[in-house]
């Protein structure tokens, strides 16, 4: 029989121990001992008063027997208490569960309670003083007791029961709490649930839900052949099915938005009648395939007898005290679809021959009792026989890591009491129709391991189903298949109308005249042809202008591509008559026009390319131009007369005009000459407002020929002054600029250009230039008389200088040469000054080893490291620090406090990795090892960071403290150079994220150490000194035993002590104090620095933001 719940709890018959006082103090003379034990007495109960009578008894009688065998005279004897949750009495108490009952008899057997050893009930010896405090009518006698009883939940929740008695010497009342009491060592048959969890003083034989919910956590990640990974789940209550004690905690642990299992969790649902169910099924919106339930294949044919569930249902049976799946029986076509989670098959009782057990019921609960008095008897019997003498409080140590010998075989009881048993996954198989087991769930390491590669499921391909439905009606199948043959269809007629299209476009392609180019015939640049040298350090417009055009190579001649703002070839018959114009345009200074081609769906003019940029970059580069030796008066009027003859002959040609004439369309090629480009596309690509554009287009679009002279003129203007564009004293704004030229004055605005400042030789070329800015078009000269005009100063420059124009051109080279070399000097002592810095910067950023290799190689090959220690620490309440100060403060207090840390890690051998925000990470034993002494580098430095912050104080934050978590964990790891841009010395692999974790797990002003480090740390001759923290979870690890560094022995350290943190909420308040004592005090000392922000939140006594990762209390657990 299973146990009913009552109306909310029922809680499972635990023993609860007062070991003789002999043992823990002194000797009391005789050993006689009563076992009292509260338990429930009807018919119902797996643990009622008739099953468990005898198993305690014959239990205590074995005792006995191996006591005396070993010389020691013991006598005990058992005393039973039995109530029904159902009588008269229980109803007229108002009571909700079997706890209030108990209570009474707890104060009946104790008319006083002391905090010496509070109990359920006691048994009397003869001597002494044994338990002071403890007094009967009977006399004065000597106390100790093993007690039995529903006690788990209101002996270790807080202040949920009250017993009064009276003092010690009998005047007045004294009201206790049962825990304050109850400090000695408890033995639970039960106790599933998780408030139970950790209790320091209890010991539970049967399997508590928090490791049933360490399976499920580990199950759903679970990732096998057999297997994908689940994140979805319905759990299915009814108070009719779930009705047993274990159930019922099974489930609470399971649902409780705490527990491990939730976070793996994207979708639950509860379902809670049989209708639930199957509508679910039946759904087509159904979100999980999987059902979690607990109880006995009896439920599930209460649901599923007369109703089979679809193929893909899943549904997970939780029966974890059931043995009938070992019985060699066969299984109900309704267990089909079902795994069951239950516990491995008993071996034969060591101990039913031995003792003719005939117990009514040898179930699990009742062995359980029987392994709980053998468990005292090991320890008793421990105690006896080595004379040994254990401090009370201290007692509750010899119940842990105990192994001894139960019902069914060897017990094994764990860091917390708990006993070590594993789990198994049964399915049922289609060949045999029995139970076979599909894995196995080790709960002291949390391992799954899979006994069955190729189970034989009632699923598919040997493998569990999805956890989500992948399933879909007829119409929608029906609708994806009309969507896909319209497609086609569809699909088909563009193919034709493409075909046709490009049949028609080959046919206009071949009668048009000029010259469209295959893309094919467009080759990319060699790798020698693709760079350029140049001495200019801010040469970011030369890389700009180079970013708009792309160059390729034509013909064996390198070309630039124009883009033509066309998608396809389709040119109207205007742009058909300007591109075969550009065909038949050849000239020395004038760029040549290849054809057109198409490229990445856009068309492209191909045209002649010039090395050496624009000549406004040129005029720009005064670094390889220099005024003084390259760009003198001589080589601007020869720019100026390259640009004059480009245009008179684009005048005289059919072209006629230019229309976008402008520095940026000179270009200069590689021996210095001057050429037009960009000429000729009017109509496929129309000029736009520019300072370059004459006033009378300004103000109304067109086209002529005195519009370029006038741009000639400001062309003119910026080879004379070498300045920007439309250069104007006091005027910058290009905008305002043109708003001025468009204006029609009786002075034109005009750029700068002062005769009274120009030379003799200078003056022609001035008023020439003037000429050209004439409001009048008709007073502008044209480009024959430019031409002739400076051909005329350029001869008599020369015949001045009796040089011809070679002789002038060598000479300007030679001098462009020297000034080259001048400059590469130059360039060279900068480069190796820059050198050295970046050298130094370098191993600022990376290790020494992986710079040289990156300088000799280009390279780092990554390499693991067996064994290295990494810190992680970061700063508590960041956020809410954050939000009342400036950027600049939170900037300063980072760098104030980083500093002070970057100066202590110069003091042990460790590599700092990197920094973000307020984290903080090092390692040591990596790229140089070190043997051992990483894990004591680490420790050593973490001890001085802490002890630095307990003094460190914030500038703009007077009296707020500073709470840093610190993590360390030890294990192997890979590392390298990421990134050539940049390049970062990068960690990976597990240690990394399992330090983290150390970080994010820790508590404020406390160093959390794995075990990890602990073990080498104990390999060396330092002296650490730490703290057992406990089990800790683990995001992605489980849970693993943690430690706290606490120093080292013979330095004093001077840590700060860290906060109070019995709760999460307390230690938010605290801090939430600080902030507003610190404020205030900020406030005070008339600190106006900036305008604080929500200071009214804080007086209010709200902060938002704080967020602080502490480990959750266990008693907040159902």
């Amino acid at each position: 029989m299973r146990q009913p719940v009552l109306v909310f709890e029922l809680l499972i018959p635990l023993l609860q121990l007062c070991l003789p006082q002999q043992l823990v103090q002194r000797n009391c003379g005789d050993n006689n001992f009563t076992l009292n034990v509260i338990v429930l007495d009807d018919d119902e109960s797996a643990w009622t008063l008739k099953s468990v009578k005898p198993a305690i008894e014959q239990g205590l009688k074995l005792i006995e027997d191996q006591l005396e065998k070993d010389g020691k005279n013991v006598t005990l004897r058992a005393s039973f208490h039995g109530f029904n949750t159902s009588s008269q009495w229980y109803k007229e108490k108002g009571c909700l569960s079997s706890t209030c009952e108990a209570i009474e008899i707890l104060k009946q057997l104790h008319p006083r309670v002391t905090e010496e050893c509070s109990s359920l009930m006691t048994g009397r010896g003869t001597s002494g003083e044994c338990l002071r405090d403890q007094e009967s009518s009977q006399g004065e006698t000597s106390d100790w007791s093993v007690h039995g009883g529903p006690v788990c939940r209101w002996i270790l929740a807080e202040g949920d029961w009250q017993v009064t008695g009276g003092g010690t010497g009998g005047s007045g009342q004294k009201t206790q709490s049962i825990d304050s009491n109850f400090t000695r060592p408890l033995i639970s048959a039960g106790s599933f649930g998780v408030s139970c969890d950790y209790s320091p003083s209890l010991t539970r034989l049967l399997t508590p839900a928090r490791k049933v919910t360490y399976f499920f956590y580990e199950f759903w990640q679970f990732k096998h052949a057999i297997k994908e990974q689940w994140n979805s789940i319905y759990f299915y209550k009814n108070k009719e099915i779930n009705n047993t004690e274990d159930c019922f905690w099974y489930l609470n642990a399971l649902d409780n938005n705490l527990s491990f299992f939730q976070k793996v969790l994207t979708f639950k649902e509860f379902l809670r009648s049989k209708e639930e169910v199957r509508d679910i099924l039946q759904s087509s919106s159904r979100k999980s395939n999987v059902i979690l339930m607990c109880g006995t294949p009896a439920d599930v044919k209460y649901l599923f007898e007369d109703h089979t569930p679809p193929p893909e249902i899943i549904i997970i049976l939780v029966d974890i005290l059931n043995g009938l799946y070992y019985e060699n029986a066969t299984y109900a076509s309704y267990m089909r679809n079902v795994l069951v989670l239950t516990q491995p098959q008993s071996n034969n009782s060591m101990f039913a021959n031995d003792l003719n057990i005939t117990w009514e019921q040898q179930n699990t609960f009742v062995s359980g009792y029987f392994d709980g008095v053998l468990l005292f008897g090991y320890v008793l019997r421990e105690l006896l026989q080595n004379n040994i003498t254990v401090e009370p409080e201290k007692l509750n140590v010899k119940f842990r890591n105990v192994s001894y010998t139960g019902f069914w075989g060897p017990v094994i009881l764990d860091d917390f009491g708990d006993r070590v048993m594993n789990l198994t996954l049964l399915y049922t198989t289609e060949q045999t129709n029995k139970y076979t087991t599909l894995l196995r769930f080790d709960t002291s390491t949390n391992e799954t391991i899979v006994l069955e590669d190729k189970p034989n499921f009632f699923w598919k391909n040997h493998k569990l189903p999805s956890d989500r439905p992948q399933t879909e009606s007829s119409s929608h199948i029906l609708t994806i298949a009309v969507f896909t043959l319209t497609g086609t269809v569809m699909l088909a007629i563009i193919v034709t109308l493409l075909v046709l299209r490009k049949y028609r476009k080959d046919h206009e392609l071949r009668l048009k005249k000029w010259s469209h180019i295959p893309s094919d015939k467009i080759l990319p640049l060699e790798t020698n042809e693709t760079s350029s040298i140049s001495l200019k350090i801010d040469d970011d417009k030369r890389r700009d202008t180079a970013q708009r055009l792309r160059r390729g190579k034509y013909d064996k001649k390198i070309i630039i591509l124009k883009d033509m703002k066309h998608g396809e070839a389709n040119f109207a018959e205007r742009q058909k008559i300007e591109l075969n114009k550009l065909l038949q345009t050849d000239y020395y200074n004038l760029t040549k026009f290849y054809g057109t081609v198409k490229m990445d769906t856009k068309i492209f003019g191909v045209i002649e390319y010039c090395e050496r940029g624009s000549l406004r970059d040129v005029l720009n580069d005064k670094i390889s131009y220099p005024d003084g030796t390259f760009m003198d008066w001589e080589f601007k009027i020869s720019v100026l007369y390259d640009i004059a003859k480009g245009m008179s002959y684009l005048h005289s040609s059919k072209t006629e005009v230019h229309g976008r004439l402008k520095s940026t369309n000179c270009v200069v090629d590689s021996r210095m000459v001057v050429k037009i480009t960009d000429f000729g596309y009017n109509s496929i690509l129309p000029s736009r407002k520019d300072l370059w554009m004459s006033p009378e287009h300004l103000r109304e679009y067109g086209l002529s020929q005195k519009g370029d002279v006038y741009s000639f003129g400001i062309i003119a203007q910026e080879i004379i002054l070498r300045k920007e564009t439309f250069y104007k004293e006091h005027y910058q704004n290009p905008n305002e600029k043109l708003h001025l030229v468009q204006k029609t004055n009786v002075c034109p605005f005009r750029p700068d250009l002062h005769l009274d400042t120009a030379q003799e030789t200078e003056l022609e070329v001035y008023i020439l230039v003037k000429n050209c800015w004439e409001e009048d078009p008709e007073k502008r000269p044209d480009f024959k008389k430019i031409e002739s005009t400076l051909a005329k100063i350029f001869n008599n420059f020369h015949s001045q200088t009796n040089e011809s124009y070679m002789d002038t051109l060598i000479r300007r080279l030679q001098l462009y040469s020297r000034n080259l070399e001048h400059l590469v000097e130059e360039r060279t002592k900068l480069y190796k000054a820059e050198r050295d810095r970046a050298d130094r910067l370098n191993f600022m950023l990376l290790p020494p080893p992986v710079v040289k290799a990156l300088k000799e190689t280009g390279w780092v090959e990554s390499e693991l490291f067996e064994e290295v220690t990494i810190y992680f620490s970061d700063i508590v309440g960041f956020t809410t620090i954050c939000k009342y100060s400036t950027p600049m403060e939170v900037v300063d207090m980072l760098n104030d406090i980083y500093k002070d840390f970057d100066r202590i890690l110069d003091h042990h051998d460790v590599y700092k990795v990197e920094t973000i925000g307020d984290a903080y990470m090092v390692v040591s034993g990596l790229p140089n090892r070190n043997g051992n002494r990483h894990a004591v580098d680490i420790c050593k430095m973490a001890l001085d960071i802490l002890s630095f912050m307990g003094s460190f104080k914030l500038r703009h934050l007077p009296g707020l403290p500073v709470w840093i978590r610190i993590g360390i964990h030890s294990g192997p790891c890979a590392a390298g150079v990421v990134g050539t841009k940049m390049p970062r010395y990068c960690l990976f692999g597990d240690t990394v994220n399992t330090a983290s974790r150390m970080e994010s797990t820790g508590l404020p002003l406390r160093i959390h150490v794995n075990r990890s480090t602990i073990d080498i740390l104990k390999r060396t001759d330092c002296r650490f000194q730490y703290e057992v923290r406990g089990e800790t979870h683990l995001k992605g690890k489980g849970t693993e035993l943690t430690y706290w560094m606490t120093g080292l022995e013979d330095q004093n350290h001077d840590l700060p002590s860290p906060p109070s943190v019995e709760n999460q909420q307390r230690l938010q308040d605290d801090f939430a104090e600080m902030i507003t004592q610190s404020l205030e005090k900020r406030e005070a000392e008339g600190y106006n620095k900036h305008k604080l922000i929500r200071v009214a939140s804080y007086r209010g006594g709200t902060l938002e933001y704080l967020q602080l990762t502490t480990t959750p209390s266990t008693t907040t657990y159902m």
